[in-house]
C-alpha cells in the first residue's frame, strides 16, 4: 500500500507571502519521509470544510509547477481540477508542461466541479445539473489525452472544440500522464472512471461504503470491458493522531475550536486497524489530507503508521 499527503491549506501561520514556503516544505518532507504522492487543491477561494472562504490560496497549478522544481521522486498532482476552471486544451498545455518540469511525475486529477460560488465570483458557467458537468469532464478527458498523444488534434464535441492543435513537447511519460477522476457517484462518475480513468479518489464513507462504491466501479468496468486493476483506487481523509487516547483527546480540544474536525480522530493503533480494512477493502492509495496546525499527526503518521505497511 502506498501513501500520499495533500496540501489543502497554504498557511500555517498568517503570513500569505511565506505561504509557497510552506507548502514547499510540506511536499519536501513527504517525498523524505516515504510518501510516493502530494496533491494540492486547485481553488481559486478557499471551500468551506477547510477554511474562511476570503483566506489566501494560491493558484494550484502554478504551486505544482514549483514544486516539480525543487522535488525529485514524489508523484505530484491536482486533487482535483474542476472542468469548468480552464478550457481543457489549454489545461492539457498546462499539465504537460509540468510533467516536463517534473520528469515525468505529473497525475491530473480532474472532476466535474461543484462550488458554484466560486464559478460565480470568476465569471464561469455553472451548469446546475450535475450530469451536464460530468459529461463535460468527460469530454474534456479525451481532448486532452487526443493532445498528449498525437501530433496535430482536432475533436468536435458537445462543449468543447478545437482545430488541428499543435501541443508541444509532449508530456514526458509515456504513452501519457495518468488521469484519476475524483468523486464517487455511483450512476455517472464512477461510469466515467471505468470509461476513462487511470485512477479515482473516493472520499466520503465507512469502510462498508468503500466496499460498496468499489464494487459499483467494478460492475462499470464489467459493462465497458476495462480490467478492473489495471484503475489505481485511492483515498483521501485527514488524520488526527495520538499515542494514546487521553493525547488524541487534548489534541481534538485544542484543533476543534471554531468547528467539528473532520476525518479520523484516534490512536496509532486505531489508525493502523483502519487502513489495513482499507487495503482488504482494495485501497492502492491512502492520500492524507494535511490538517492545519497539527504537524506532529504527519510526523507520527510517517513514523509509526505508514511501517507498519512496508
Amino acid at each position: 500500500m502506498k501513501f500520499g499527503m495533500h496540501s489543502s491549506s497554504w498557511l500555517d501561520g498568517n503570513d500569505p507571502a511565506g505561504a509557497f514556503d510552506a507548502v514547499s516544505i510540506k511536499a519536501q518532507w513527504a517525498e523524505d519521509h516515504g510518501f510516493a504522492w502530494f496533491s494540492v487543491m486547485d481553488h481559486m477561494i478557499q471551500i468551506p470544510r477547510v477554511g474562511a472562504p476570503d483566506e489566501p490560496v494560491l493558484e494550484g497549478w502554478t504551486v505544482l509547477a514549483a514544486l516539480a522544481a525543487v522535488t525529485h521522486r514524489i508523484r505530484l498532482a491536482t486533487l482535483c481540477t474542476a472542468v469548468g476552471y480552464r478550457n481543457p486544451a489549454h489545461l492539457a498545455k498546462i499539465a504537460a508542461t509540468v510533467d516536463v518540469i517534473s520528469r515525468g511525475r505529473l497525475t491530473l486529477g480532474i472532476g466535474a466541479g461543484f462550488y458554484e460560488d466560486e464559478y460565480r465570483q470568476y465569471g464561469w458557467e455553472f451548469p446546475p445539473r450535475p450530469a451536464t458537468r460530468i459529461r463535460q469532464m468527460e469530454e474534456a478527458i479525451r481532448l486532452i489525452v487526443k493532445m498528449w498523444t498525437e501530433p496535430r488534434t482536432t475533436f468536435h464535441g458537445q462543449y468543447f472544440h478545437i482545430e488541428d492543435a499543435i501541443l508541444e513537447p509532449k508530456p514526458v511519460q509515456k504513452p501519457r500522464p495518468p488521469v484519476l477522476i475524483a468523486g464517487g457517484g455511483e450512476q455517472l462518475t464512477l461510469r466515467a472512471v471505468a470509461r476513462l480513468g487511470d485512477a479515482c479518489n473516493i472520499v466520503d464513507g465507512d469502510v462498508s461504503e468503500l466496499h460498496h462504491k468499489l464494487s459499483v466501479l467494478r460492475g462499470h468496468c464489467d459493462a465497458v470491458g476495462r480490467d478492473y486493476d489495471t484503475i489505481e483506487k485511492t483515498r483521501i481523509q485527514p488524520w488526527l493522531l495520538g499515542r494514546s487516547d487521553a493525547e488524541v483527546m487534548s489534541k481534538h480540544e485544542r484543533l476543534a475550536v471554531g468547528g467539528a474536525l473532520r476525518g479520523f480522530i484516534g490512536t496509532v493503533s486505531e489508525a493502523v486497524d483502519l487502513i489495513g480494512r482499507y487495503r482488504d477493502a482494495g485501497i492502492d492509495l491512502l492520500i492524507v489530507a494535511d490538517r492545519r496546525n497539527d504537524s506532529e499527526s504527519r510526523e507520527i503518521f510517517a513514523s509509526e503508521v505508514m511501517p507498519s505497511f512496508a
